[in-house]
């Protein structure tokens, strides 16, 4: 079976510079892949390579689609839900109102936004409050039940446990694992707690300087004595 995801040769740029140099990269349906690499690595643009948001070159092919000239909101529309990193709310605006904009396409919005206060029960006593108000985990649970309301085929996310308590961490980490055998939604992620990610994930690349230097099965990077003394810290 094809994978969801899969990019051939991809390369990525801001301007003129060319920051992600050809990579190949594959999440399978229903499965959770991982990129993991220091900062700078190229890891954050690879995630905006595959949503549209720089330019890139190479093919990028989502569920049978080729995405290479699509834009972000063609890519949305296509089932590809993007939390950046920063979370994104709109602070302004309160839970309720940031979860109908994620699913203002959807009809059956109001069912999906009920599974999403299953998920995320702080939310449901939050839904009143400002988004600016809430505390930096909450903050992040409404950006990703904000881009689970477009009922999307991939969820792509961009260092969800940035600037989070280690309890708060593994509280999410818990509920995205839930919602992607539940929802049957396939997962993306970006993470620098690196052996958190790999208990979670299927596959995992490692990512240097705009390159795959590694990539298998999580569990096999896990393993490897190098990567764990330079990315786990043992």
């Amino acid at each position: 079976m094809a994978p969801l995801l899969e990019l051939r040769t991809v390369k990525a740029f801001y301007g003129q510079s060319e920051v992600v140099h050809g990579i190949d990269l594959a999440v399978e349906e229903g499965g959770m892949t991982v990129l993991l690499g220091a900062n700078g690595a190229g890891k954050t643009t690879t995630l905006r390579a595959i949503c549209g948001m720089v330019r890139r070159e190479g093919e990028i092919i989502f569920a049978g689609e080729k995405l290479d000239r699509r834009t972000t909101e063609a890519i949305a529309s296509l089932g590809v839900a993007h939390v950046p990193e920063g979370r994104g709310t709109f602070i302004g605006l309160t839970v309720e109102e940031n979860l109908r904009l994620g699913g203002y396409t959807r009809r059956q919005q109001l069912e999906i936004m009920q599974r999403m206060y299953g998920y995320f029960p702080i939310l449901a006593q939050r839904r009143r409050q400002q988004a600016g108000s809430l505390s930096g985990g909450e903050q992040q649970m409404l950006a990703i039940a904000r881009a689970l309301m477009m009922a999307p085929r991939l969820l792509v996310l961009d260092e969800p446990s940035f600037g989070l308590a280690p309890r708060i961490v593994e509280d999410i980490f818990t509920i995205v694992e839930r919602i992607k055998r539940e929802e049957r939604v396939s997962v993306l992620l970006v993470e620098q707690n690196a052996s958190l990610a790999l208990d979670l994930a299927d596959h995992a690349y490692l990512i240097e300087t705009g390159y795959v230097v590694a990539s298998g099965s999580a569990k096999s990077l896990a393993d490897d004595p190098q990567i764990r003394r330079s990315y786990l810290g043992y």
